[in-house]
């Protein structure tokens, strides 16, 4: 199995910062996913950093990089996932929103499955945090959205919004060494939950 970690954005996307501007998700978002990439391969997954560049790569591109391990590979034996990290406002003022999510695109598919594992991890791991669900509209807790990413990529793909960088109780949760532990953790753990149903008998 193939697990590809998609730092959202590039340091010359424009935004995509906290109100004070101390925050910036591109490096924030590199960070947590280099960080996941090492301690999957630490246990001996196949995993690499989608985007390993600084700056910021297209929509496009991450889905042609995503899908040419697609078309080697085959679909079912690659897994995307997408991290960054939410914002209510503009980025001028803190605002209220607060909450951990994980997104999928349209309709019912092997994604629905992976998010279900990862919404799991974070009701285990991120303890005394809220974990924003929407089981109102087909009866599972991820969000869906026609994101491009998640649209047109091949294989199961899903986008994790780390809580609001324009919350100021969630930005301090997401610099501190336990929000970054507690967050890395509940990707790994969610990975590996999706991998262990998937090939149960297999090595991955």
């Amino acid at each position: 199995m193939k697990i590809l970690l998609d730092p959202g954005h590039g340091l010359n996307t424009p935004g995509k910062r906290s109100p004070d501007g101390q925050f910036l998700e591109a490096i924030y978002n590199r960070e947590i996913a280099k960080r996941i990439v090492a301690k999957l391969q630490n246990k001996g997954y196949d995993a690499e950093l989608l985007v390993p560049e600084e700056e910021d790569i297209s929509l496009n591109e991450r889905v042609r990089r995503t899908n040419e391990h697609c078309q080697t590979l085959g679909k079912s034996n690659v897994i995307l996932l997408s991290i960054h990290v939410n914002a209510a406002g503009n980025g001028s003022q803190w605002m209220n929103a607060t909450g951990w999510s994980c997104y999928t695109c349209k309709g019912q598919t092997e994604s629905d499955r992976l998010a279900d594992c990862l919404y799991k991890a974070a009701e285990q791991i991120l303890e005394n945090q809220v974990i924003r669900t929407d089981y109102a509209r087909d009866g599972d807790p991820d969000w869906e959205e026609n994101f491009y990413i998640l649209r047109h990529s091949l294989c199961p793909a899903v986008l994790v919004e780390q809580f609001f960088m324009d919350n100021k109780k969630n930005l301090a949760y997401l610099i501190s060494d336990e929000g970054k532990r507690n967050l890395i953790d509940v990707i790994v753990s969610g990975l590996e939950s999706f991998c262990s149903l998937s090939f149960p008998f297999h090595e991955h």
